[in-house]
């Protein structure tokens, strides 16, 4: 099995910058691709921005510019950290591990509120 804790989540004014980390333990030798999904208030959950094994990256057309993924392979941790917040990042953020199998693990979210 795996385990996905996503922490770093908090308050910011609009312009600031938060960074979230994402740790994932149990079978992690069959990770493979991990990301970051967001979901606001009556909304879907949507991705923000993956990573492969091999640290390529892709972002959602709305935080390109703004937001940068990367991963540790050696400690198991993914991040996003987040600049040039706006008050439309507000949401949940989780993390997701996908295995060689094609499941995907979910972390519990963290809170990210943005203020105007």
């Amino acid at each position: 099995q795996v385990q996905v804790v996503e922490s770093g989540g908090g308050l910011v004014q609009a312009g600031g910058s938060l960074r979230l980390s994402c740790a994932v333990s149990g079978s992690t030798f069959s990770i493979t691709t991990m990301g970051w999904y967001r979901q606001a208030p009556g909304k879907q959950r949507e991705l923000v921005a993956i990573i492969t094994e091999y640290r390529t990256p892709d972002y959602a057309d709305s935080v390109k510019g703004r937001f940068t993924i990367s991963r540790d392979n050696a400690k198991n941790m993914v991040y996003l950290q987040m600049n040039s917040l706006k008050p439309e990042d507000t949401a949940v953020y989780f993390c997701n591990a996908g295995d060689r199998r094609g499941l995907g693990f979910w972390g519990q979210g963290t809170q990210v509120t943005v203020s105007s």
